[in-house]
C-alpha cells in the first residue's frame, strides 16, 4: 500500500493518494486520503501507471529478433527498471519463416521476468523499397493472404507496419484488423489518400510519424500530413529529437491531440555504452553517448531512448505534462484496445511508476512489487 502526493491515474492527475494492490491487481486508488496506514510514504513527485512501448527494437545489448530466453529476461529487467513496464518487441524486414519463428521466441518471453511483453510489433516485409530506412530492401515484398494467415494466427502478434501501396496491402490491413491485430502504415511512399484508404479498411495507427514515409507537402500532404488530420489514425513519434525536430513533435501534439503515441524505436545499444551492436543481424554504430544508432553506411536506424526520457523532452518543449504521460500510458493502452495496462484504477495491474518533480524515475512497481 503506497501513499503518494500526487497521481496520474491515465487521464489526470489526483491529490493526496492512496493506492492499494493484491495479488498482482490495483483495487483502491483514494484520493485525498490520510497520509496514515500506509506500507509506504512517497516524499514527492507522482506516481503513474507503468509506461507502454509499442516499438522498441531491444535494449540493453539484447537484439529482439535473435533473443532467447536469457536475452529476454536480462533485457526486459533492465527496461522494466527505466519505467516501461510493458512492451511490444519488435522484429524487422527478414524472410516470413525466420520472422514467425522470432515471434515463437518472443511468445515464450511473455510470461518471463521484467517488462511485460504484450504481444510482438512485425515491422516489414510488406513495405516500400524506397522508404526502407535500415531495412533490407531486397527482402521487401506483397504481403500474399497466405503470409497474412501465418501472421494472424500467431498468439503473439498485436501489431503489423506495413505500406498500405502494396499490391495486396489493403485487403491485408482488413484481414489483420478483423482479427484484433493493428495494422499500422509505416515505411511508405502512400500518397495523402492512399493513407486516408488505409485507415478506411482499417489501420490505425502510423509508425514512427515523419520517418522513412512520404514527407508533408501543402499540394501533396504525403503520409504525416493525411495522418495529423485523419482522427481514425494514431500517430507513433520518436521524441529523441534527432529523428523528428522540435518543431515538428509540437506539431504533431497541436495537431492530434490524444492520438500521439511515444515510441522509442529503441535497439540493443540502448542503455549500453557506444560501440557496435546489431538490429536484425545488421550492424550498427553508436559513436558517442546521447548519439542515436546508425547502419554503417550511416542510415539513422534507430534510437536510445527510454519512454521516460521522451516524456521529459516533450515537456521541456512545453507539451502538457498530462499529454506527455497519456501518450506513454492510456493512449498506447486504447491502441492495443486494453483496459488493463496504462491506468491506475481498480482491476489494472498494479504497475507504477515513481517520478519526482524533474520527471527522474525513482522508483518502479510491478505486480505491486517493487523492481527498482
Amino acid at each position: 500500500m503506497l501513499h503518494a502526493p500526487r497521481l496520474f491515474d491515465g487521464s489526470r492527475f489526483l491529490d493526496n493518494c492512496r493506492v492499494v494492490a493484491a495479488d498482482g491487481r490495483v483495487v483502491v486508488v483514494e484520493p485525498d486520503a490520510a497520509r496514515q496506514s500506509v506500507d509506504e510514504q512517497l516524499p514527492g513527485g507522482f506516481l503513474a501507471p507503468g509506461l507502454l512501448d509499442l516499438q522498441i527494437n531491444g535494449f540493453a545489448g539484447v537484439d529482439f529478433a535473435v533473443a532467447d530466453g536469457p536475452d529476454f529476461a536480462t533485457s526486459l529487467t533492465a527496461l522494466a527498471r527505466t519505467g516501461t513496464t510493458g512492451c511490444l518487441p519488435t522484429i524487422i524486414t527478414a524472410p516470413v519463416d525466420e520472422l514467425l519463428a522470432s515471434l515463437e521466441r518472443i511468445r515464450d518471453a511473455q510470461d518471463g521476468p521484467g517488462s511485460r511483453v504484450l504481444g510482438a510489433h512485425v515491422e516489414g516485409p510488406f513495405i516500400a523499397e524506397r522508404r526502407k530506412g535500415a531495412h533490407r530492401a531486397e527482402l521487401m515484398t506483397d504481403p500474399s493472404a497466405v503470409d497474412i494467415d501465418r501472421f494472424v494466427a500467431h498468439p503473439a502478434m498485436a501489431l503489423m507496419t506495413l505500406a498500405p501501396e502494396r499490391p495486396g496491402a489493403l485487403d491485408a490491413i482488413a484481414r489483420l484488423d478483423a482479427a484484433g491485430i493493428v495494422a499500422s502504415l509505416g515505411h511508405t511512399d502512400a500518397t495523402g489518400a492512399q493513407v486516408h484508404e488505409a485507415a478506411r479498411a482499417g489501420a490505425s495507427m502510423v509508425t514512427h510519424l515523419f520517418n522513412a514515409q512520404r514527407p508533408i507537402g501543402h499540394r501533396e500532404p504525403g503520409v504525416p500530413g493525411a495522418a495529423l488530420v485523419d482522427e481514425r489514425l494514431y500517430l507513433g513519434l520518436i521524441a529523441d529529437l534527432h529523428h523528428v525536430a522540435a518543431d515538428m513533435v509540437r506539431l504533431a501534439f497541436a495537431a492530434a491531440a490524444g492520438r500521439v503515441v511515444l515510441v522509442t524505436d529503441a535497439l540493443a545499444s540502448a542503455g549500453m555504452p557506444p560501440g557496435r551492436y546489431e538490429l536484425g543481424g545488421e550492424s550498427i554504430v553508436v559513436e558517442e553517448a546521447g548519439q542515436p544508432a546508425r547502419r554503417l553506411d550511416g542510415t539513422l536506424s534507430g534510437s536510445g531512448l527510454t519512454l521516460a526520457a521522451a516524456i521529459r523532452n516533450c515537456v521541456e518543449l512545453g507539451v502538457p505534462l498530462e499529454a506527455a504521460l497519456r501518450s506513454a500510458t492510456s493512449i498506447p493502452a486504447a491502441v492495443l484496445r486494453r483496459a488493463d495496462v496504462g491506468a491506475l484504477a481498480p482491476g489494472t495491474v498494479a504497475d507504477l511508476v515513481w517520478f519526482d518533480d524533474d520527471l527522474t524515475v525513482r522508483g518502479v512497481w510491478m505486480h505491486g512489487q517493487r523492481v527498482a
